[in-house]
């Protein structure tokens, strides 16, 4: 056969993002066949990818996806920011959200396996999915908010019921993202029970501490439990773009909040 071109050498590195050199020994091994030497390339490499496996990941983006009553958010990781903040890595997330919406998996599909090995293939990373999540909501009053930071190491998914404006979730989204203390669930009623006893029993001892009698310092630590729950309930916390309001101000009585989702790169490890 002829020997092999530039042209094929080049198209081959533009697929895989790999050396020149180790293209061609591939093209050649193939007699010419370029998806037969992609395959070599991706079935020799596989291998060597894995090894990277306990890298440690602490880089990476959050994808969502949303279409209709459905939404997915995605966590993928990469070990550099670098590679974080490239095209293909930020395609790729985008790309990993719509098949997790599609497919409504919990876990990484084929198709999914398939971005991350030409991931590790291309950037020589250890690239993985760190989370996957899948809304299902009612039919026809289910609605999304969502927002990416600019960095797209913090995502925020919303799902409400109801009547609400685009504009005016995707900003209870923001806030979400941007709020401290960080919320801890909707209402009063959706904090975790360790968390508001391990506050009660602090504040009460706290009380105590200054010479309070336990009986007037549990009456005491009432009134900062209110507080409290002010501070890590969404809909009680004030709004981070308009203090004069509350978020349940803005949701109204034609809507009401389901869940909220905020995920950050690295936080579940």
């Amino acid at each position: 056969m002829a020997g092999i071109t530039a042209k094929e050498v080049m198209s081959l590195r533009n697929k895989t993002g790999l050396a020149m050199m180790e293209c061609k020994k591939a093209l050649t091994e193939a007699d010419g066949d370029l998806e037969k030497a992609e395959n070599l390339l991706r079935a020799k490499l596989k291998g060597k990818m894995e090894t990277r496996t306990d890298r440690i990941a602490g880089e990476g983006r959050i994808g969502i996806a949303v279409e209709g009553d459905n939404a997915a958010i995605v966590e993928l990781k990469a070990e550099t920011d670098f590679t974080a903040k490239n095209e293909n890595f930020i395609n790729a997330t985008d790309e990993l959200a719509k098949l997790a919406l599609a497919t409504g998996s919990p876990e990484p599909t084929a198709d999914m396996n398939a971005i991350i090995d030409n991931l590790r293939i291309t950037t020589g990373e250890n690239i993985s999915i760190g989370r996957i999540e899948r809304l299902t909501g009612d039919a026809g009053s289910t609605i999304y908010g969502q927002y990416i930071h600019h960095d797209g190491k913090t995502g925020v998914l919303i799902q409400a019921q109801g009547q609400l404006a685009d504009e005016t979730i995707r900003q209870i989204a923001m806030h979400v993202a941007a709020a401290m203390p960080r919320p801890l669930g909707l209402s009063s009623e959706d904090i975790p029970s360790e968390l508001v006893d391990k506050e009660k029993k602090f504040r009460i001892q706290q009380a105590m501490d200054s010479g309070k009698p336990e009986s007037i310092a549990e009456k005491i630590v009432e009134g900062g439990m209110r507080k409290f729950f002010e501070d890590v309930a969404l809909l009680e916390q004030d709004f981070v773009m308009d203090s004069s309001k509350k978020v349940k101000d803005l949701v109204g009585s034609g809507c009401s909040l389901c869940s909220f989702t905020r995920w950050q790169v690295g936080e579940a490890e």
